[in-house]
């Protein structure tokens, strides 16, 4: 139970922490403010070292982790691309970016309690992920 619950919890963080670097990629070009930009560079790289502790301990139990949801992701550009054709500004992307912050939280809590049973190396990378995602959307408040 322990390995299962391990596993499934990791594969969730794979697709989390892979699904929020695509994120932060779609849109840090778009952003004009020096200090949005790094701060959003910064989470990218707290997410690349999550990805490696993933990926680490996926490989031990031999498993290849697990892709974002596609409909999850086509949604998630459709919705990045329409608002930023309409609005292009640091609002916006804040306000993209808060949403996408949101949900990671709320879906990694889940999964975090769902498997219960999963080792505690395993949920300490889920609540990192989970902290990156929600000290984010705290620090990019003031561009809303």
């Amino acid at each position: 139970m322990i390995e299962h619950d391990t596993i499934r919890l990791l594969r969730e963080c794979d697709a989390g922490v892979k699904m929020g670097i695509s994120s932060i990629d779609d849109v840090i070009d778009n952003v004009k403010s020096e200090d949005f930009r790094q701060k959003l560079s910064a989470c990218k790289e707290k997410h690349e070292d999550i990805e490696c502790k993933i990926r680490t301990n996926l490989n031990r139990f031999g498993d290849d982790g697990k892709e974002p949801n596609p409909m999850a992701k086509g949604m998630s550009w459709i919705k990045t691309n329409a608002k930023m054709a309409i609005d292009d500004s640091d609002k916006t992307v804040a306000d993209l970016m808060t949403d996408g912050c949101n949900m990671g939280v709320k879906s990694l809590s889940k999964y975090l309690n769902q498997y219960k049973a999963a080792d505690e190396e395993s949920k300490d990378i889920a609540k990192k992920l989970i902290a990156t995602e929600s000290d984010l959307a705290i620090d990019i408040r003031m561009y809303l």
